[in-house]
């Protein structure tokens, strides 16, 4: 994101504006390195954003409202202390530097005095430091007094400014002209971006885009110094990328550069929740799983064992039919085969502290107990691949959802299912269920479950002439068309259809066969997990994933 001196200085103008004469009323630290302040500016309240977090830095309105800690950080009791009614005289940037000033001017009962707020954005290295005369009085972020330490961060140390970067100053011409007489051969964005304090890589690139020839040291000051503002976010396939100052193409605009900023990082939160949900739900899932898969695996471990048990029948009949040729002592025999062809022997092992009655008595007991074995073996393995199917639908479902509510829904049925622990406040909520998905098309109501409780929900709810859809031999959502007792179009189908796909484990694959029927043609068997069914007297179409809106 170019959060460079570029943007900063745009921003601070931005601010400036805004925020003078402003007053600050309420100060909070939602996160661990963000902090939110409440302003009056005399015609409406504004919550500003001053986040010192490597992967968000920046300053920015939001009306998000976000919950603070119970108990405040020390350094936000700092700014209650010093900061609570101050007035905002201005918002500036000293200097070509990534740093927002807020100048404050603060009154308290018994004393009144000017305090600078300090806002250092520089990725990894950015903080929160209020000084007073120079000196601080606290830090978001301080560091010890190490001798391989840049800089000296703590209460009652000068303020030092960071170190300027090696590289030439935008604001000087002569310098910017020696360096590009001649112009560099190559990437010039990069070196402009490497050789000129600053600049993001991003905002290098505008400038070279930019220059239509002539002076390109001109160019390049009169470009980062101009005030033409025209702020936007670029998106790729529903994800924001970056924000900038000027406008990108294929850039969503905005009024403002902080509006701009409000609304990126604020999608940018959405999505890294959104993704930790993901996370969460499926290392659930995929823990269950685990457990399912060595369950199986010792079921089969076992079904290997005990896969010699016809053998040790035979043997003790083979012995018990030769009794006469046996004594008790032998360590082996030979015996005739009477279940080969003729002529056909079989060697067998003897305990010699038996007798040869007993011999054949012990393979029979082995037979049996393997064979009880073997029975006992059959429903377990059929209920562990059933529970490893049922989850990997659930892990399909968690990958293919789109939404938070999507997520939700699918972590309402990890909890229902005891995969998830449902936390104490969740417990003593009588929540109503949740809902389906809802489409209309061609005059007909459309749902999709989010998860198997809906999937089952929607199958109790059908209509006998409903049409209930899933996609053939890959895990999907179950769909249901509301049919009224009309017929239903080919173009509503497909539709119909689509949604299933794109809710399933095939929706990367093209065209897919989907299966359709009467509703009162699809069971659920007793016992059966959720979302599964048996379905017969169906039709298949073949349909591709739609990209249908959901109703609100």
């Amino acid at each position: 994101m170019p959060q460079d001196t570029f943007t900063i200085r745009l921003l601070s103008r931005e601010l400036d504006s805004v925020l003078r004469g402003g007053r600050i009323n309420k100060i909070g630290q939602p996160g661990r390195e963000e902090l939110s302040f409440h302003i009056y500016t005399g015609r409406r309240a504004l919550k500003l954003i001053v986040n010192a977090n490597a992967a968000e830095c920046g300053v920015y309105f939001t009306e998000e409202t976000r919950e603070n800690p119970a108990v405040a950080p020390n350094f936000c009791m700092l700014l209650r202390k010093y900061l609570s009614g101050a007035e905002i005289l201005s918002v500036s940037t000293p200097g070509f530097e990534r740093i927002l000033q807020f100048r404050l001017h603060c009154v308290s009962d018994f004393s009144s005095c000017e305090r600078m707020l300090v806002v250092e954005i520089m990725g990894k290295y950015s903080n929160v430091i209020l000084t007073q005369e120079g000196k601080i009085l606290g830090a978001l972020k301080t560091t010890s007094l190490d001798e391989n330490c840049r800089r000296t961060i703590l209460p009652g140390v000068d303020y030092v400014s960071p170190r300027p970067q090696d590289k030439v100053s935008p604001e000087d011409l002569a310098a910017l002209s020696a360096l590009f007489s001649p112009l560099p051969e190559g990437d010039l964005a990069r070196f402009l971006f490497s050789r000129v304090a600053g600049l993001a890589p991003c905002t290098a690139e505008q400038i070279v885009a930019a220059f239509r020839g002539g002076d390109f040291a001109r160019h390049v000051r009169d470009y980062i110094f101009s005030d033409e503002v025209s702020p936007c976010i670029l998106c790729r396939d529903g994800v924001p990328v970056d924000f900038f100052a000027r406008s990108v193409e294929g850039a969503r605009p905005f009024p403002t550069i902080s509006e701009a900023e409000t609304v990126f990082y604020a999608k940018k939160r959405e999505l890294r929740a959104l993704d930790g949900l993901r996370r969460r739900l499926a290392a659930a899932v995929t823990s269950a799983k685990k457990k399912q898969e060595k369950r199986l695996a010792q079921i089969l471990e076992k079904q290997r064992e005990c896969s010699d048990c016809e053998e040790n029948r035979v043997k003790g009949e083979l012995i018990t039919a030769n009794l006469y040729r046996l004594e008790k002592g032998m360590n082996s025999c030979e015996l005739p085969d009477f279940y080969e062809e003729k002529g056909a022997t079989r060697k067998i092992r003897l305990d010699p502290l038996l007798s040869p009655s007993q011999n054949a008595q012990a393979y029979f007991r082995r037979y049996r107990k393997q064979k009880r074995t073997l029975e006992i073996l059959v429903p377990q393995e059929r209920e562990v691949r059933n529970e490893l199917d049922y989850f990997t639908g659930l892990l399909t479902a968690v990958s293919v959802a789109e939404t938070e509510k999507d997520l939700r829904c699918l972590e309402e049925e990890l909890y229902s299912e005891g995969l998830l622990k449902a936390p104490e406040q969740r417990k003593k909520k009588n929540d109503p269920p949740s809902e389906c998905r809802r489409y209309e098309h061609g005059g007909m109501k459309i749902e999709a479950g989010r998860n198997n409780l809906q999937n089952d929900r929607l199958l109790r709810s059908a209509a006998p002439e409903d049409l209930w859809m899933h996609v053939q031999n890959y895990h999907s959502c179950h769909v249901l068309i509301r049919t009224g007792g009309n017929p239903v179009s080919e173009q509503t189908l497909l539709f119909a259809a689509g949604i299933c796909v794109r809710y399933s484990e095939a929706r990367a694959g093209g065209k897919v066969a989907v299966d359709y029927c009467p509703a009162k043609y699809v069971k659920k068997p007793s016992g059966a997990k959720a979302g599964f069914v048996v379905y017969t007297e169906f039709r298949t179409l073949y349909a591709e994933a739609s990209e249908g809106e959901e109703l609100g």
